[in-house]
C-alpha cells in the first residue's frame, strides 16, 4: 500500500488560487467518499482548511493512485489539469508520511507552530473513519499524527503566546494602530475564525467589539461572550462607516463586502480611514475596494510579513519537533514492515494453541477425573507456557518483518514451525511500489 498527498496549500498557491479549491463543509461528506471510490484507492482523507486543500490517499499502486487523485482534484472544482498543474504538489510514501506529520504539528503553517491546524486534522480524520473510507493504514497514521502533534506542544514552547492567522491579524491592526482599546472594532463572522479573533482581541483588553454574522443568533452568541454588541447583517453599510477595524473571516463563497457597500460607508465617514483584514478563504471583501480612498485592505497573504516576526522564537522548538516527527516517521514504517507478517504471526499462534487444545484432550480422556476446577487450571497454565514459547519467536517474526532479508528470513522461519503459509512472490521492495528503501511485504497466503 502506498500513501500519496496530493493539494495546494499557501507554499504553492495564492489565496485566489486557493479560494477556488475549496471544499465547502456541506460537500465534504460526499467528496471525500468520492475520491475513495476513484481507481486504485482504498482509503481516503480530506483536509481543507483555509490555508490549504490536500487529498490523502492510500493506493496498491503508486502511479495509477496519483493519477486519480490528480485528475478527481481538478475535476471536482471544473479545471483543467493544465491549469492548476503549476499550483499542486504531489508527496509520496515516506514524504508523504513526513508531511502530514509536519501539517499536524503546524510545522507546515502560515504562522509556525499554531493549535489550530491539529484540530482540523483530528476532525477530517474522524469524519473519513465515520464514513467508513478509511482502514487499518490511515487509522494506524492519522493516530500517530496526532500522537506526535500532541507530544509536540506538550514538550516544546512552540505554541506558548499561540498563534494563528487570526492572531496575525489582530497583530497587524496593533501595529497599525499602536493601541486598540480606543478603537472601534468590527468582527465579520461568528465561526472558530471569529471566535479565535475575539479570543485575541479579548487578551488585547478589547473589550467592546461589534459582531456581525449571517446568522443573527451566531452573532449574539460570540457577543456575549466576549461582552461585545451583535449587529444586523443587513446593517453592514452603517457598521462599515462607524467601524474603525474591520476583520473578516465568515465561510461564504461569494464576497459579503462588495464594493459598492464600501463606497457608500467611505461617503459617510468622512475622510476617516477604514482598515479591513480580510483572513477568509474564499476571500470576503471584494479586492478592488483597495482602490478607493481612505480604505486599506489585507488579506490573508499580507499577513506573512507578521508572522515572520514570530519565527525566531519558534525555530528552535521547530527543530526539536522535527526530531520527534523522523523519530514517530521511522517507528510508524516499523509498523507497516509488520503488517505483511500478521498473518505469520497469527499461523503459528493458531497451530501452538491447536496442539494445546489436543493435549487438553488427551489429559481429560487419561484422567477423566479431574474436577471442572482442576481443568481450567490446567488449561489456563498450558496456555501460559504456550503464550511464554512464543514470545520470543513473535518478536523476531517482527524483527525479520524490517530485515532487508526479510523475505528468506520469514520463509525459513516459516519452515521451521511447519506453518502451511507462503510469502506472496511479488514483494514490493522497490522505491516505485514500496516505501522507498524500506521493505513492505505483501500478507502470508495458505499454501496451495
Amino acid at each position: 500500500m502506498n500513501m500519496i498527498v496530493v493539494g495546494v496549500n499557501h507554499k504553492t498557491a495564492p489565496v485566489e488560487i486557493r479560494e477556488q479549491m475549496t471544499f465547502p463543509e456541506s460537500e465534504w461528506d460526499e467528496a471525500v467518499k468520492a475520491l475513495r471510490n476513484q481507481k486504485s484507492i482504498f482509503e481516503a482523507v480530506i483536509v481543507s482548511t483555509c490555508n490549504r486543500t490536500e487529498l490523502y490517499v492510500a493506493s496498491d499502486q503508486i502511479h495509477t493512485g496519483r493519477y486519480y487523485t490528480k485528475a478527481f482534484l481538478a475535476n471536482y472544482f471544473n479545471k483543467k489539469m493544465e491549469d492548476i498543474q503549476p499550483y499542486i504538489f504531489v508527496k509520496e510514501n515516506e514524504e508523504a508520511v513526513r508531511h502530514l506529520f509536519h501539517v499536524a504539528c503546524g510545522l507546515d503553517s502560515l504562522v509556525l507552530g499554531e493549535t489550530q491546524i491539529l484540530g482540523q486534522v483530528r476532525d477530517a480524520f474522524l469524519k473519513a473513519q465515520a464514513l467508513g473510507v478509511t482502514g487499518t493504514f490511515f487509522n494506524e497514521l492519522f493516530k500517530e499524527a496526532l500522537n506526535v502533534a500532541k507530544r509536540a506542544h506538550s514538550e516544546t514552547m512552540i505554541n506558548d503566546n499561540a498563534v494563528s492567522v487570526s492572531y496575525a491579524a489582530v497583530e497587524l491592526a496593533e501595529k497599525i494602530f499602536g493601541r486598540l482599546d480606543d478603537q472601534r472594532i468590527l468582527v465579520l463572522g461568528a465561526g472558530k475564525m471569529g471566535e479565535l479573533t475575539a479570543t485575541h482581541l479579548k487578551s488585547r483588553g478589547i473589550d467592546h467589539i461589534t459582531v456581525m454574522n449571517r446568522t443573527y443568533e451566531k452573532a449574539v452568541e460570540l457577543a456575549e461572550r466576549y461582552n461585545g454588541v451583535a449587529k444586523d447583517i443587513r446593517a453592514l453599510e452603517n457598521a462599515l462607516a462607524e467601524t474603525d477595524i474591520l476583520i473578516s473571516s465568515t465561510g461564504a463563497k461569494d464576497f459579503v463586502i462588495t464594493a459598492s457597500t464600501v463606497q457608500r460607508a467611505v461617503k459617510k465617514r468622512k475622510g476617516k480611514p477604514l482598515f479591513i483584514v480580510d483572513i477568509a478563504v474564499p476571500r470576503d471583501v471584494d479586492p478592488s475596494i483597495q482602490e478607493l480612498e481612505g480604505v486599506f485592505l489585507y488579506d490573508i497573504d499580507d499577513l506573512e510579513g507578521i508572522v515572520q516576526t514570530n519565527l525566531e522564537e519558534r525555530k528552535e522548538a521547530a527543530a526539536r519537533i522535527s526530531e520527534m516527527i523522523e523519530e514517530q516517521v521511522g517507528r510508524f514504517f516499523e509498523w507497516v514492515g509488520t503488517l505483511g507478517v500478521v498473518p505469520i504471526i497469527a499461523g503459528l499462534r493458531q497451530k501452538a494453541l491447536q496442539i494445546q487444545r489436543e493435549t487438553m484432550k488427551s489429559l481429560e480422556r487419561k484422567l477423566p477425573d479431574l474436577t471442572e476446577r482442576e481443568r481450567k487450571i490446567i488449561s489456563k497454565h498450558t496456555k501460559s507456557i504456550v503464550n511464554q514459547m512464543l514470545r520470543e519467536p513473535i518478536q523476531k517474526a517482527k524483527e525479520f518483518a524490517v530485515d532487508p532479508d526479510a523475505k528468506q528470513l520469514l520463509n525459513t522461519f516459516i519452515d521451521i514451525f511447519g506453518l502451511d503459509l507462503e510469502l506472496s512472490e511479488d514483494m514490493p521492495y522497490d522505491e516505485q511500489r514500496g516505501y522507498g528503501k524500506r521493505p513492505v511485504l505483501n500478507e502470508a497466503r495458505p499454501r496451495s
